[in-house]
């Protein structure tokens, strides 16, 4: 079965940051040559139309067949809702909280971020899969580009 990750726009934006572009670039190539699938929610494209155009454009990138655009409904912001009711992040972080929700919800095999402060941190990983168990949903792996494709390259 083909992975499914759930990418915000750090992931995107980072295939032009000299930090993060190597692993974010790479994450790409394996979305335009199908090894994985692209989850991107109305979230994510809402911050996309702001972005500058090369970021645009290299989303554009990814081929429709691997690419599952996900919605937010009254399930996930209601799970965004508990994410801040429990102070996993702020009112302000909202729609941090609401990429984790879809991507709970939804079932990603993984969500891929840059985003340090708010997604891929150990302690809100933790609170947000608290949060997630204790109202029946399963945890989500959050991770960056880099280590999802990191354990990949050591087997080369």
């Amino acid at each position: 079965m083909i992975q499914r990750v759930y990418i915000d726009t750090s992931v995107i934006g980072g295939c032009f940051d000299k930090e993060f572009e190597e692993w974010s670039n790479k994450l790409f190539d394996d979305f335009i040559s199908g090894k994985r699938i692209a989850a991107v929610s109305d979230i994510s494209l809402d911050e996309l139309s702001d972005a500058p155009e090369r970021v645009q454009n290299k989303f554009l990138t990814i081929p429709e067949n691997f690419l599952e655009i996900l919605i937010a409904d009254s399930e996930s912001r209601k799970l965004a809702d508990l994410y801040i009711l429990e102070k996993v992040v702020s009112k302000k972080h909202y729609e941090d909280a609401l990429h984790i929700a879809i991507s709970t919800i939804i079932q990603v095999n993984v969500l891929a971020s840059w985003n340090f402060k708010h997604i891929v941190n150990l302690d809100r990983i933790r609170l947000y899969n608290a949060v997630n168990l204790k109202n029946g949903y399963s945890i989500l792996e959050i991770r960056t580009p880099r280590e999802i494709l990191k354990f990949e390259d050591n087997e080369e």
